[in-house]
């Protein structure tokens, strides 16, 4: 008899991936058996996913702008650290090995997204950036907690049925 742990496989074709997770392998009597196996399909135009990246982006470039043009060192690497967090977190979801998983790095996600948001605020209200470029960054940090709620408050209602 030989067993075979978890395993994760990945194949890509064309727009979709196709993840198999958490697949236990076991032969038995020179029997191949599959069991308790999970599929998902992802696209990859996920739109958190894309969204918490253009974030991130946007992030960097506001870091330069406060470090560079500002003369701001100590706040820039807060909003730098908490905003292009939130995009890595949502890779680590994506990547989960169990809904558990995926659920508690969604849920950093979240909360990195929210203290985007206040140190956005702090930003606008010591005067470092100006109105536009706050409510512009906001509306995407806001945006992005809207998303990741759904998500989660989805994932769970999954659960309990």
């Amino acid at each position: 008899n030989i067993s075979m742990g978890p395993l994760n496989r990945c194949w890509r074709k064309g727009r979709s991936e196709l993840l198999i997770t958490n697949v236990e392998l076991r032969i038995l009597n020179y029997e191949l058996r599959i069991i308790n196996y999970e599929l998902r399909v992802m696209k990859e135009n996920n739109i958190i996913q894309d969204k918490s990246f253009a974030f991130a982006i946007r992030i960097v470039n506001l870091y330069k702008y406060l470090k560079n043009d500002k003369q701001e060192f100590v706040l820039s690497k807060q909003i730098l650290r908490s905003g292009t967090s939130i995009g890595s977190n949502v890779e680590e979801a994506i990547g989960a090995q169990s809904t558990a998983d995926f659920l508690h790095k969604l849920s950093i996600a979240y909360k990195e997204a929210r203290e985007t948001r206040y140190w956005l605020k702090l930003i606008f209200e010591t005067d470092y950036i100006g109105k536009e470029m706050y409510e512009s960054l906001l509306h995407d940090a806001e945006a992005i907690c809207k998303i990741i709620g759904s998500i989660q408050i989805a994932i769970k209602n999954k659960k309990q049925q």
